[in-house]
């Protein structure tokens, strides 16, 4: 390290992600890296395109000081991979999926590469017949796009991304597709289509019909010629009951979209990335990064002047990431380089107006947040027609389609997750607001650590409020509202997604898009538990009239596996409750329950069968340990205490603790009782960690809590992202 040069501290999280997922490591997997040589060898690397520039040394500089004082942060695969032999950079791809079986065939194996490099692909499956549709080359009849949207799936399953990342996709259906019912219906069931967000591409003429309240015609894509009507009233309400139920299907503007496209003679948008914020054309890639707001607030107020320096860095930056990228497959390379689309975007937003004391969900939030993205968005602007000078403008310009000068690159701002890259920085991610300000994380031992927001514990401790007591009432209590030692001024600074109106979020999404952002944004409208259907419908309503481009609404708990813990129960569930003396809740068990059987091993090595009972939402409710053969004498007493452990965990189950705390207990006795707690606590982990039961509402790496932001679920203590 030069002398220099300011150290930059990083906090245990980020170093435990870094060395998790982003150092290099030797043969032994130990990381050979510090945040220092990495930053400098992804420095380094973008920069070697511009090696016969005169100011290369400068730029290399540039480029390091940028990413290594975390003003600016390039996406994972090239923060992982630039400057070693896999050189893959780019986190988003769109690959086309034909109506043949070579073509749907030839999608899947491209997007088997994709993956194995690092990146999330989106599919469009509108081009597919309809199921039962008729197919002329064998006299009979399709299987329709959601059977084969199984088959990527299963494919997706199977690949580790570059040994660090989980494969990802988006899969869209047009509204008017015949099969549109069984699309927005198929993730009712949260065990199907793990590995793919699902989104309807919704189009103005249809909104005009959901408006007018009148029908409108699905269209056949084998043929182009209309099917059949449908009343599109009762197809939005579908999407919105499905919305409501699990967050799933997303909406996306296509139409919205495509007024956006500059390239119109290459094609039509059709789908996005994995998480919605980037729309691109057959093939084409894109590659991101975000400027860190938080760090560019000095004695309250932003420093236009670097900023302005930095999103010019920035821009150059990932232009050249375009130039030294390895590409999966030939197409994606021919296609990304006709239009060099960059991904431009932010976080730390919430850090930015915390530290300028300004509530996110307030007018001034709104107004402060879009001033800086349209600003952020011209500067890059002037740079990338700067480098069309330098370097050329992007092939596929053309002045028919685009009255702006000629500029390097055909797309430049978009707001993306920055999960694990947020983590690193220390700050909010994307454009959301902080998911909560004081997090619990369980230790080895078995107690409880506060992880406080540090702006929250700079600001608690100069005003005099904090305490560890408050701090862990705050963490229980999930909010900063209500909790009188902490000022009211305060409490409204540091109001939290969940604290903050559904409609404030679509506002600030909707500003965002307006004044900055060329592709679209990633980004989760969150709603509590109790919220209606109603409510999510004027969601959607609104999100669409602010001309959002895609929408992603989550209910509070609606992919829970507790989904029972809830104050509102339905009448059925009302009638299966009965109330002790102490207050406590206890379920009773109707004459028939579904189960599973699942085979394990005893510490002996002989087989055991762990029965495990659901109610009518998956929720484990009973569990049962059966020996093959119960009468040998030897077996008796292990019998008798798994049995007895079983009777203790499904009374647990029935007075609905959590599952994560039944795990904890149960992995304090592993080791113990014939190794017992140690089978079911891995049971329990895999229903919450989705093998078993979708959604995870704890982490399956860590045990922390997920939670579900930018469109995602992803656990703030480790890193982990079910879309990465």
């Amino acid at each position: 390290m030069s002398p220099d040069l300011k150290k930059q501290v990083l906090t245990d999280t980020a170093e435990t992600v870094l060395a998790r997922r982003y150092y290099l490591k030797d043969s032994d997997g130990k990381p050979v890296e510090t945040w220092e040589t990495l930053a400098r060898r992804v420095a380094n690397a973008v920069a070697l395109i511009d090696k016969e520039d005169k100011n290369y040394e400068e730029l290399k500089d540039k480029f390091f000081n940028m990413i290594y004082h975390m003003d600016f942060l390039p996406n994972s695969p090239c923060l992982m991979n630039a400057g070693t032999d896999l050189g893959q950079l780019s986190a988003c791809f769109v690959l086309p999926v034909e109506d043949s079986m070579d073509g749907i065939f030839t999608a899947i194996r491209n997007g088997a590469l994709v993956h194995k490099t690092g990146g999330g692909t989106g599919y469009s499956f509108s081009r597919l017949r309809s199921k039962n549709a008729a197919v002329r080359s064998t006299q009979g009849v399709a299987s329709g796009p959601l059977s084969f949207a199984a088959v990527f799936d299963a494919a997706t399953e199977t690949i580790k991304q570059g040994g660090k990342r989980r494969g990802a996709n988006m899969g869209v259906l047009r509204i008017d597709h015949p099969d549109i019912l069984d699309f927005i219906s198929a993730k009712e069931d949260q065990n199907r289509f793990n590995n793919f967000n699902f989104s309807v591409g919704i189009t103005d003429k249809f909104m005009s019909a959901v408006e007018t309240g009148t029908s409108y015609e699905l269209i056949e894509p084998s043929t182009g010629a209309p099917v059949k009507e449908l009343d599109a009233r009762t197809v939005f309400e579908k999407i919105i009951d499905l919305a409501w139920h699990n967050g799933e299907p997303g909406v996306l503007f296509i139409d919205a979209a495509n007024k956006a496209n500059m390239t119109p003679q290459l094609g039509d948008f059709e789908a996005t990335n994995p998480c919605g914020e980037q729309w691109l054309l057959p093939y084409e890639s894109c590659n991101l990064g975000s400027i860190n707001l938080g760090n560019f607030v000095k004695d309250g107020k932003i420093d236009f002047k670097r900023l302005e320096t930095t999103v010019k860095t920035a821009t150059r930056f990932l232009d050249n990431v375009i130039d030294c990228n390895r590409f999966p497959i030939p197409e994606i390379e021919e296609m990304t380089l006709k239009t060099r689309k960059i991904g431009l975007g932010i976080m730390g937003l919430h850090d930015m107006l915390i530290q300028m004391k300004i509530p996110y969900g307030s007018e001034m939030g709104r107004e402060t947040s879009a001033s800086v993205m349209a600003f952020l968005r011209d500067v890059s602007e002037k740079e990338s027609v700067e480098l069309a000078k330098l370097k050329g403008p992007f092939p596929a310009f053309d002045k028919k389609f685009n009255k702006y000068s000629p500029r390097r690159n055909a797309a430049l701002t978009s707001i993306q997750p920055t999960g694990t890259v947020s983590m690193i920085a220390d700050c909010a991610s994307g454009c959301e607001p902080y998911f909560s300000i004081v997090m619990i994380k369980h230790v080895m031992d078995g107690d409880r650590l506060l992880m406080v927001n540090k702006l929250f514990e700079q600001i608690a401790r100069q005003e005099g409020f904090y305490s560890e007591e408050l701090m862990s009432k705050v963490a229980d209590s999930g909010t900063v509202i209500g909790h009188d030692e902490i000022p009211k001024e305060w409490q409204e600074i540091f109001r939290t997604a969940q604290d903050i109106k559904p409609e404030d979020h679509i506002r600030m999404q909707g500003v965002l898009q307006k004044n900055g952002v060329d592709s679209s944004i990633s980004k989760t409208i969150n709603l509590p538990n109790s919220a209606t259907r109603e409510e999510v419908k004027l969601s959607y309503l609104m999100g669409y009239q602010m001309g959002c481009k895609g929408l992603t609404v989550y209910r509070d708990g609606s992919r829970d596996s507790q989904v029972l813990n809830t104050k509102e129960k339905s009448e059925k569930e009302q009638q299966m409750a009965i109330v002790d003396t102490d207050g406590l809740t206890k379920q009773l068990l109707p004459d028939t329950l579904d189960a599973k059987r699942y085979r394990v091993k005893d510490q002996d090595k002989k087989s055991v069968y762990i029965i495990v009972c659901f109610d009518e939402h998956e929720k484990p409710m009973e569990v049962f340990a059966k020996f093959p053969f119960d009468n040998r004498v030897d077996l008796k007493d292990k019998s008798t205490m798994w049995t007895t452990t079983c009777r203790l965990v499904s009374l647990a189950l029935r007075f609905n603790v959590p599952m994560d705390e039944i795990i904890k207990q149960l992995d304090r006795s592993s080791g113990h009782m014939l190794d017992l707690p140690a089978q079911l606590s891995k049971l329990f982990k895999s229903f919450l960690a989705g093998t078993q039961h979708g959604f995870a509402s704890t982490c399956p790496e860590c045990s922390g809590k997920l939670v579900f932001e930018e469109g995602c679920e992803t656990c703030k203590s480790c890193g982990y992202s079910k879309c990465s």
